[in-house]
């Protein structure tokens, strides 16, 4: 009993720390695919996440502090080895939404955020994902990925004071178009050109595991690694340029500027804010300008992990726990809270290149976390130079692939109807990202209540039995509250207001549920049947739903394993 008790308590244990189902078997070969891969991923986190700052409205340093909390916390939380949890895009557009450039209320978003993360996962909330739909997904991150990509142009023209407001920021790009800055905008091109280039090559290698000379699958290994470290070489010679002519005297560029140099102190995340002209924003005001950013950029941002890890455990013959998954997301919040980071989520192209290049296990995370501490530590003075167009063209590349052109068409081969969904939240997401969430969940969930209200019923008029005809319907779905109205609407119409009567056969083999309107609705149907001298029968029901039915008392109430035996029961009865 005692070594029963033992077990339990180790499994849940495991269950609470998958660290602990994995750290037993770790060995010399993982710890060097590990190093690997963390290493790779690190040289692409760190100028994403400067670049992510950018779209969040915050100073760069905040991406670089919200992109190493998050491989610590997974390694000994999470369950997919494959994920990295960073600032993402879609986190950074939806975060600039609500926090206005204010690192104060970016803390205080992370914190929140991470608090009913968690707290969803030890409810057991997760199943609230399942609500937004996928035409929902895709129409959202295809809208933010124009949204994003769009609004780096300015970077790119080396162009200032444009709104952020989607249209407006339309307007007035090309507005000023004729005061784009010549340094910014050939910089900016030739930064995109050479990531798409890379981008390109490593996409048309083919496996360097096939029978090539030697010669020809190391230069294939060579430039597959540096196509995939691509966006901190762009950056990297982007700013030795920049510097270049900065010490020169030209000013050709526009540049990150001055930034906070070390590492972040670890400290409470602040609860209030004393603004410049002395007025204090206590917590409850802060917790009222987030409003409902604090229940979109939670859902969103577990959405976002949790779908990139199911893709990745497919792919590489693994299993994860969503609910786990959901209380690493929201931990990594909490305490990146403590080192001024903004909400995290997972990252599909950095999981992606973490997949790619070998990675055994989540301590592959840890090297990343690593590798954003010591640029912390030792790089922040030269990000000064970090020219903003090469941090641009980094985002667009980087955006880009979100948007598919394929899904409309997908969407209108499999189901048309689902095109609703995803242009209404496509298009309102330009208004309002925040508005185009809730319209498209609006939309599918209005979609989903018609299902449940409307269910396909068969009618069947049957032969002849004495003097009354029988009327078959045939239910696909369970019976419950939202379709009592059209049921008795199909009996009424096709048995009880016909002359004569019919008699009903209500077959209920794929009937899995019953709820108490129905219940009721069906003793005041099986009332007027009897007052007509016409019979009802119930078929196919099964053991749960008559068990229901039993227990109701219902008058007159008659059932039968089958169809055909209902019909022989009615022609023994009129008999």
């Amino acid at each position: 009993m005692e070594r029963v008790t033992g077990i339990r308590w180790y499994a849940a244990l495991r269950s609470g720390f998958p660290i602990l189902t994995w750290l037993p078997r770790y060995n010399l070969t993982w710890l060097k695919m590990d190093l690997i891969a963390g290493l790779t991923v690190g040289l692409t986190a760190v100028p994403q996440a400067l670049a992510y700052a950018e779209v969040a409205g915050l100073p760069v340093q905040y991406g670089l502090y919200s992109a190493f909390m998050g491989g610590f916390i997974y390694c000994v939380f999470g369950t997919s080895k494959d994920i990295t949890l960073g600032p993402t895009a879609i986190m950074s557009l939806l975060c600039s939404e609500y926090i206005g450039g204010d690192p104060v209320f970016a803390v205080v978003l992370t914190l929140l955020c991470g608090i009913i993360q968690a707290g969803m996962a030890l409810l057991r909330l997760g199943f609230l994902l399942d609500f937004i739909s996928h035409p929902v997904i895709k129409g959202f991150t295809c809208a933010a990925a124009v949204t994003i990509g769009f609004g780096q142009l300015k970077n790119i023209l080396g162009l200032k004071e444009i709104p952020q407001q989607f249209f407006l920021q339309v307007y007035y790009t090309f507005h000023k178009i004729p005061e784009a800055r010549v340094g910014d905008v050939i910089l900016g091109l030739c930064c995109l050109f050479f990531l798409v280039m890379l981008t390109l090559m490593k996409n048309s290698l083919g496996s360097s595991e096939d029978e090539a000379p030697l010669l020809v699958r190391s230069a294939r290994r060579l430039v597959w690694s540096l196509a995939t470290i691509r966006n901190a070489l762009v950056v990297v010679v982007a700013t030795g340029v920049a510097y270049s002519a900065e010490v020169t005297g030209h000013h050709f560029f526009s540049l990150t500027g001055k930034t906070a140099q070390g590492l972040p102190l670890f400290k409470a995340p602040p609860l209030s804010e004393t603004v410049a002209n002395g007025t204090v924003i206590t917590f409850s005001d802060i917790v009222k300008d987030l409003g409902g950013g604090l229940a979109v950029i939670s859902l969103m941002g577990v959405l976002e992990s949790i779908a990139i890890a199911k893709a990745f455990s497919s792919k590489n013959n693994y299993r994860i726990d969503a609910n786990q998954e959901l209380f690493a997301i929201g931990l990594t919040n909490i305490m990146g809270s403590f080192v001024s980071a903004y909400p995290v989520t997972g990252s599909f192209g950095r999981t992606a290149v973490n997949s790619q290049t070998g990675v055994c296990s989540p301590a592959g995370g840890i090297v990343t976390g690593v590798i954003v501490l010591l640029s912390l530590a030792f790089l922040m003075p030269l990000f000064f130079y970090i020219p903003k167009a090469s941090l641009a063209a980094v985002i667009i590349c980087a955006v880009s692939p979100m948007i598919d052109f394929r899904v409309p068409v997908q969407l209108w081969r499999v189901k048309r109807l689902d095109l609703l969904p995803f242009l209404v939240t496509f298009v309102v997401s330009f208004w309002e990202v925040q508005y185009g969430i809730v319209g498209g969940v609006v939309v599918s969930g209005f979609m989903l209540l018609y299902v449940v209200a409307r269910p396909k019923v068969k009618v069947c008029v049957c032969v002849q039995v004495s003097d009354h005809g029988v009327l078959l319907l045939e239910l696909d779905s369970g019976l419950n509250f939202p379709m009592t109205e059209h049921l008795s609407r199909l009996v009424y119409k096709h048995a009880l207001h016909v002359s004569p009567p019919r008699c009903l056969v209500l077959d209920c083999a794929h009937v899995s549920s019953i709820d108490f309107t129905v219940v009721h609705e069906l003793t005041e149907l099986l009332k007027q049947f009897e007052l007509r001298g016409v019979s009802m029968i119930f078929a196919g029901l099964k053991r749960s739903v008559l068990n229901v039915l039993l227990s109701a008392d219902l008058p007159g109430f008659r059932h039968t394993d089958k169809v055909d035996q209902a019909l022989q029961l009615l022609t023994s009865i009129n008999h």
